[in-house]
C-alpha cells in the first residue's frame, strides 16, 4: 500500500511537472503567433469580457470541485448532486449574462462586445458539463490523463484560433479558441473518467457540501474580481488597446512566474506538513524551502524584466513595445508571487487554512479597492500600487510565520535578500555593459548569456552550499530536508 502510494505520488510529480512545463511552452508558441496577426484591441475586447467570464465559472463551480476531492468516500449520489448542481447553475447564469449583453456593450461602449460576449460566455456554461469529471481524475491522481487533456486541448484550440486569425476573424478566433479549449476538456475529462450521471436529480448532497464550498467560493469570487480588475477599469475608462497592452504583459508574467510556482506548489504543503509537530524542525525546512525560491524566483523574474524589449519586439513586433515596459515592472511582482505562495503553503501545513483564506480574501480586496481608487492616475500608478501591495504582504505573512513556526524577520530577511540583492546587481550590470549593442537580436543574446554567467559565478563564489541544497530541492530529495 505504501509502496503504491509513493510510486503514484512520483508519477504525480514527473506527469505534473511535465504538464506544466508543456503547457507553458506550447501556450507561448502559439502565443507568439497570435500577438503577431492580431491588434491590442483584439486583445483587449477578450480581456473586458474575462471578468464576466471569470466571475460566472467561478460561481457555477461553487467550489465543489474542491468539496468532492475532501470528502473521504464520496458516493456516486455525492458526484450525481454536483453534476447537476453544476449544470443548473451554468445554464441560469449564461442566460442571465445573455440577457445582460446589451448592458455590457453599453458600459464599455463598444458594440462588438454584444454578440462576442453572447458567444464567449458559451465556455463556462460548457465547462459546466466537465466539473465533476475533473474532480474524479484530480482525486484519483491520474496526472498522466491531465497531461494529456491539456496539452491536446491546448494545440487543437490554439491551431483554429491561429487559422481563423490569419483569415481575418480578429477576436472572434480568440474567442473561438477559449471555447474550443473548454470543449476539448470537457470531452476529454468525460472519456478518461469512468463516471457516468444519473437522471435521478437529488440535489441534498451539494447542499451538505456547502459549509465546506460556500467558503472557497467566497475566497475565489473576491481573488477572480481582483485578478481581473485591472482589465475591468481599462477596459471601461481606457478602451481596449489599454486593456490589451496590460493584458499581454500580465499574460508573459504570469506565464514565467507560474513556472516557477510549478515546482512548488506540488512538493511545499506535503514537505511541510510531515515535520509539522516539530517546530523547529518546521522553521528550518521552511527556511531551506525560502532560499531555493528566492535563488530561483529573483533572477530568473529580474532576467524576463531584463529582456523584455527585446524579447517582445523580435518575436511580437513594434505594436507590442508597450507591453514590454509593462511586463518589466511586472516582473517585480512575478518575483514575489512564489514567495507568498510558499508562505501560504506553510500556513496550510499547519492546519490553519482558515489564515489562509482570509489573508488572501484580505489582501484581494486591498487590491481591488486601490485599484478602483487609483484608476484615474492612470495604468502605471496602478501597476505600481499592485506592486506595493503584494510586497508589502509579504511582512504580514511573516508575522503568521512568527506565530506558527518561529520564524524571526531577520531571518527571513537573511535568506531572501542576498539573492534579490545579487540578481539586481547582476542584471544592472548587464544592462550597463550591453547599453551600445544596437541589434536586437545580438542584444537579448548577449542580456541572456551575461546575466547568466553574472548569476551563476556570484553564487558559487559566495558558497556552494546554497546552490547544492537548491539542486536537492529542485530534484524533490525532500531527505535532504
Amino acid at each position: 500500500m505504501a509502496g503504491g502510494l509513493k510510486e503514484k505520488a512520483a508519477r504525480g510529480f514527473l506527469w505534473g511537472g511535465l504538464n506544466n512545463g508543456a503547457v507553458q511552452v506550447l501556450g507561448a508558441l502559439f502565443g507568439i503567433f497570435l500577438l503577431r496577426l492580431l491588434s491590442p484591441s483584439d486583445y483587449g475586447k477578450i480581456a473586458m469580457l474575462t471578468v464576466f467570464a471569470n466571475l460566472a465559472s467561478t460561481l457555477q463551480e461553487s467550489g465543489f470541485m474542491a468539496a468532492l476531492c475532501n470528502l473521504k468516500n464520496p458516493t456516486h449520489r455525492d458526484y450525481n448532486a454536483v453534476f447537476w448542481f453544476n449544470i443548473m447553475m451554468g445554464g441560469s447564469l449564461y442566460l442571465l449574462l445573455y440577457l445582460c449583453a446589451p448592458l455590457i456593450a453599453d458600459f464599455y461602449h463598444d458594440a462588438d462586445l454584444l454578440w462576442l460576449s453572447r458567444y464567449m460566455f458559451l465556455g463556462f456554461f460548457i465547462t459546466s458539463f466537465g466539473t465533476v469529471q475533473r474532480a474524479w481524475l484530480f482525486r484519483n491522481m491520474m496526472n498522466k490523463q491531465t497531461c494529456i487533456i491539456a496539452i491536446v486541448s491546448l494545440v487543437v484550440s490554439n491551431v483554429v484560433g491561429i487559422l481563423m486569425a490569419w483569415l481575418g476573424y480578429a477576436f472572434w478566433g480568440l474567442a473561438t479558441q477559449s471555447l474550443l479549449f473548454v470543449s476539448c476538456m470537457v470531452l476529454m475529462n468525460w472519456y478518461y473518467s469512468p463516471w457516468r450521471p444519473s437522471l435521478h436529480i437529488d440535489l441534498r448532497p451539494a447542499w451538505q457540501m456547502f459549509g465546506f464550498s460556500s467558503r472557497l467560493l467566497l475566497t475565489n469570487v473576491v481573488n477572480t474580481l481582483s485578478s481581473n480588475a485591472f482589465s475591468f477599469l481599462l477596459g471601461k475608462f481606457y478602451g481596449a488597446h489599454s486593456a490589451g497592452v496590460y493584458g499581454n504583459a500580465r499574460k508573459w508574467d504570469d506565464m514565467c512566474s507560474s513556472s516557477i510556482n510549478g515546482m512548488l506548489t506540488g512538493v511545499a504543503q506535503p514537505v511541510m506538513a510531515q515535520v509539522r509537530d516539530n517546530r523547529e524542525r518546521s522553521r528550518q525546512v521552511f527556511r531551506k524551502m525560502l532560499r531555493f525560491v528566492s535563488f530561483v524566483s529573483f533572477p530568473c523574474m529580474f532576467g524576463i524584466g531584463l529582456i523584455s524589449r527585446e524579447f517582445l519586439l523580435i518575436f511580437t513586433g513594434p505594436k507590442w513595445e508597450e507591453s514590454a515596459y509593462l511586463l518589466s515592472l511586472l516582473s517585480i511582482y512575478g518575483a514575489v508571487f512564489p514567495l507568498l505562495t510558499l508562505y501560504g503553503q506553510m500556513v496550510i501545513s499547519q492546519g490553519r487554512s482558515n489564515i489562509n483564506m482570509y489573508s488572501t480574501m484580505a489582501l484581494s480586496s486591498l487590491i481591488l479597492l486601490g485599484l478602483v481608487l487609483l484608476h484615474s492616475y492612470g495604468l502605471y500608478v496602478m501597476v505600481f500600487y499592485f506592486i506595493g501591495i503584494n510586497v508589502a504582504w509579504l511582512f504580514v505573512w511573516q508575522y503568521f510565520a512568527y506565530r506558527l513556526i518561529g520564524l524571526r524577520l531577520w531571518e527571513a530577511l537573511s535568506d531572501v535578500l542576498p539573492f534579490l540583492l545579487l540578481s539586481a546587481a547582476c542584471m544592472a550590470l548587464t544592462w550597463w555593459i550591453t547599453r551600445p549593442i544596437e541589434s536586437l537580436w545580438l542584444l537579448l543574446l548577449a542580456k541572456v548569456v551575461l546575466a547568466a554567467v553574472f548569476y551563476v559565478t556570484a553564487i558559487w563564489i559566495s558558497g556552494a552550499r546554497i546552490m547544492r541544497e537548491s539542486v536537492d530541492y529542485l530534484l524533490h530529495r525532500h531527505h535532504s530536508f
